[in-house]
Parts: structure tokens; sequence; C-alpha cells
């Protein structure tokens, strides 16, 4: 596979190493979570306004925070392999969204079972986040861009982290309060 140095890629042309497919995947995909990243922090607000309990409601403030960290992390990875941090929509993470939207539409306000829905579409978010950020951090490291790795490697592991929570939250009560809930 012959491989050719472009102008967008300035660092590289520098540093000796040509353009490959495997790079053009891995920027592809980082302006795939560039996106997913700054529309949750739209999203996130949502959701915990939605929230009924205070335990769920701080968790996703907290995630809120985490997230807005995420978008520059991720800006600061862009930057160390020479690129211009730019969003591509992505249509897994605007469908995850949407989802949370449809549970919270279709549950009963102040409910503990909206909160389980909530947490449901959480979760969803949380793991297509840990599938992408563990195969960009791989990527970077294949590249050689240690810098984009260490980055992603942080966020993998807060999006792992919350991950957990949600768990926490769900098991502390949500879940068994929702089972006893009626319509």
């Amino acid at each position: 596979m012959a491989t050719t140095k472009t102008a967008s890629h300035q660092g590289e042309a520098a540093s000796g190493v040509t353009e490959s497919a495997l790079n053009e995947l891995f920027i592809d995909e980082l302006k795939d979570i560039y996106w997913a990243e700054k529309h949750l922090t739209t999203a996130l607000p949502k959701m915990a306004k939605a929230a009924t309990s205070e335990e769920l409601r701080t968790a996703i403030q907290n995630h809120l925070a985490e997230t807005e960290n995420h978008v520059s992390r991720l800006e600061k990875a862009f930057e160390s392999i020479g690129e211009k941090a730019v969003a591509k929509k992505c249509e897994a993470m605007a469908g995850l969204i949407k989802e949370g939207d449809e549970i919270v539409a279709e549950t009963e306000k102040g409910s503990i079972t909206r909160d389980a829905g909530i947490i449901s579409a959480g979760q969803k978010i949380e793991h297509y986040e840990i599938a992408s950020y563990g195969t960009l951090r791989t990527l970077a490291g294949v590249l050689g861009y240690d810098e984009a790795a260490e980055l992603l490697e942080a966020t993998l592991q807060e999006e792992k982290n919350a991950d957990s929570k949600l768990t926490e939250v769900a098991e502390s009560s949500i879940n068994q309060n929702a089972k006893n809930e009626r319509k």
C-alpha cells in the first residue's frame, strides 16, 4: 500500500512519518469522539434535570465536568499530532442521545423508573465511549502518538469510572425501588 504525505499532517512530514490509512482512520475516529463529547456537554444537563434521585443527578453533574475536560483533552490530542480539532458527526452518539431523550419522554416525571431508564441510557453512552477511547488509545500507541495515547488513556479511565458509578447508583436502590413502582 502506497502512502503519501499531506499538508494537513505537517507534524508527521517533519518527523519523516508518512500518511497511512491507519492514521487517517485514527484522525477520523478522533473527530467522531470529539463531536460526541461536545454534544454530551448539552445532553448531560438535560439528563441531570430529568433525574429524580439526588444521587443520580450528582453523578451526572460530576460527569458533565469531566466531559468538559474530555473536550479539552481531545483538543490537546489533536494538537499533539499536528491536527486542528474538528468535529465530525458521530451517528452512534446522536442515536444514543436520542434514545436517552426518548426514555425521559416515555417515563413519568419524578419516577424512579425514569432514573433507571436514565442510567440505562447513560451506561450505553459510557460503553460506547469506553470502546472508542480504548481503540483510539491503542491506535495512538501503534502510530507512535505517545502524548495522544496518554491523554486518551486518562479519559478512558474516567469513562470506566463513570460507568462504575452509574452501576453503583443503580444497585444502591434505584433498580429495586423502580421494581416496586407502579404506573
